[in-house]
């Protein structure tokens, strides 16, 4: 295989030269809005319900995780406290 010819593609090449020339399909702005509005339709939106369920099982895990933190930090501290402590 050769290099010289742009249809063909290089042994051991990362990337080949006939995927780099390809050409991407132009969309004018209104058919960009257009399809972003007909993927938007198609989103499953929370209700208000489960908006603030979710957001007070959010708030519920950060304290639980904030109290288990500072209880594993405190236990570490004690710890390093005490073995400073021997040395001095």
């Amino acid at each position: 295989m050769t290099n010289s010819s742009a249809g063909h593609r290089a042994r051991g090449a990362f990337f080949y030269l006939e995927e780099r020339t390809r050409k991407v399909a132009k969309t004018s702005p209104g058919e960009f809005i257009r399809q972003v509005r007909v993927e938007t339709g198609k989103v499953h939106w929370p209700s208000r319900k489960e908006t603030i369920a979710t957001g007070m099982m959010v708030m519920v895990m950060t304290l639980v995780l904030a109290f288990f933190f500072f209880g594993v930090d405190a236990v570490f501290s004690t710890i390093v406290k005490q073995l400073l402590s021997l040395l001095g």
